[in-house]
C-alpha cells in the first residue's frame, strides 16, 4: 500500500481464480476471485500434502472458492483446516469446508483486539473482522501439528491481528505466513485490531527462523525470506523516522502526516494508511517521543516531546 521503492515487491502473480497450482512438491494453492486494493488479486488458500491433506486459510465466504478447493482435493481426505487469522477474507469459508470434510479447525483463537478500547473510541464494527469464528483446537506458539507426510509448527506472529499465527514446515524450509508478510505490498497494521509493537516483534522473530520460502495470504511466494523480512523492518523504521521528521516541523493530525509521508498513495487506501500511522504513533507515544492530548486515537493531534526527543 506504500509508494516505497526500498522493498523488492513482486506484483507478478499470474495465478487465475479457481485454478489449482502445485507451487512446490507438497504445496498447492488456489486463488479466490476477490480482488481489491487490500487483497491484491485475491486471497490464496493452500493445500499441504497428498492423500491426507491440510487446507490453510479457506478464504472468504464464497461457494465458488469452496467448490474450487474441494475439487482440488477430490479423491483425497482433508484431515486438518488451519486459519492464520480472523479477517473474513481468510476465515469465513471455514464453516463450509469443515461441513464438507469434517476436518477439525486449528487456529490461535477467536478474534480479539490487540489492546482494550479507549473510552474515547467507539467499539469497532470493522467489516473485516470475523467475530463469529471459533476454532476446534486452539494452538499456541511452538505447537507441532502432524499429518500424513507433513508436520507444521505454529508460529505466533501477532501484529496484523492479535491472533495471527503462521504455520511453518521446517523440514521443507517453508512458512505459511498469512498476512504478516506479503510479497506484493506492506501489511496494514490498524489499531486496536493490530499493534505495531507486536508486528515489529514478530518480524524480528521471523528473521531469526530458518525458513527461506514464504507463502502469503495474497500474492506470490517470497523467496530469500529472511532478507525480505529485513527489508520490511528497515521500511518500518524509516516510516517512523518520517513521522518524527514531519512532527519536528510542528504539531499535526494523522491525515496531515499521511499526505506528507505517503506520496502518490491510492486514495482508496488513505484511511488504512492513517491507521498504520496511528500504529506507529501509539508506539512513539508509549516510548515518550511523541505527545498527544488524551489517548492516541485516529482523530488526535500529535507533537514531539522535544525534551525526550532531544535526548534520544
Amino acid at each position: 500500500m506504500s509508494d516505497n521503492d526500498d522493498i523488492p515487491f513482486n506484483r507478478n502473480f499470474l495465478l487465475k481464480p479457481s485454478v489449482t497450482e502445485e507451487v512446490v512438491p507438497g504445496v498447492r494453492r488456489v486463488l479466490c476471485d476477490n480482488p481489491s486494493p487490500f487483497t491484491f488479486t485475491g486471497t490464496v488458500s493452500y493445500i499441504v500434502g497428498r492423500g491426507k491433506v491440510a487446507i490453510i486459510d479457506p478464504g472468504p465466504d464464497s461457494e465458488a472458492h469452496a467448490k474450487a478447493l474441494l475439487d482440488a482435493v477430490r479423491g483425497e481426505t482433508v484431515t486438518h483446516i488451519f486459519v492464520t487469522h480472523t479477517h473474513k477474507d481468510h476465515s469465513s469459508n471455514t464453516a463450509r469446508i469443515k461441513a464438507a470434510t469434517g476436518a477439525p479447525v486449528y487456529a490461535e483463537g477467536p478474534h480479539r483486539a490487540s489492546r482494550p478500547y479507549y473510552d474515547s473510541e467507539t467499539m469497532s464494527t470493522e467489516s473485516g473482522a470475523d467475530r463469529d469464528f471459533r476454532p476446534d483446537i486452539e494452538v499456541r506458539d511452538g505447537d507441532m501439528i502432524e499429518g500424513e507426510g507433513w508436520r507444521l509448527e505454529s508460529v505466533a506472529t501477532p501484529g496484523h491481528t492479535a491472533n495471527h499465527m503462521a504455520f511453518a514446515w521446517p523440514e521443507r524450509g517453508v512458512n505459511f505466513v498469512g498476512d504478516h508478510v506479503m510479497g506484493w505490498s506492506t501489511t496494514i497494521v490498524s489499531p486496536p485490531d493490530g499493534s505495531m509493537v507486536d508486528y515489529m516483534n514478530s518480524l524480528h522473530k521471523l528473521a531469526q527462523r530458518a525458513e527461506q520460502l514464504y507463502f502469503s495470504g495474497h500474492g506470490p511466494q517470497i523467496p530469500d525470506a529472511t532478507r525480505f523480512v529485513r527489508f520490511l523492518i528497515r521500511h518500518r523504521q524509516a516510516r517512523e523516522a518520517s513521522i518524527l521528521h514531519r512532527l519536528a516541523k510542528g504539531e499535526a493530525d494523522i491525515q496531515t502526516l499521511v499526505r506528507a509521508i505517503y506520496i502518490g498513495l491510492d486514495p482508496r487506501l488513505s484511511a488504512a494508511a492513517g491507521y498504520s500511522v496511528l500504529a506507529h504513533l501509539e508506539d512513539l507515544v508509549a516510548r515518550g517521543l511523541v505527545l498527544t492530548d488524551g489517548d492516541p486515537v485516529i482523530g488526535g493531534r500529535y507533537r514531539l516531546d522535544h525534551d525526550d526527543f532531544g535526548s534520544n
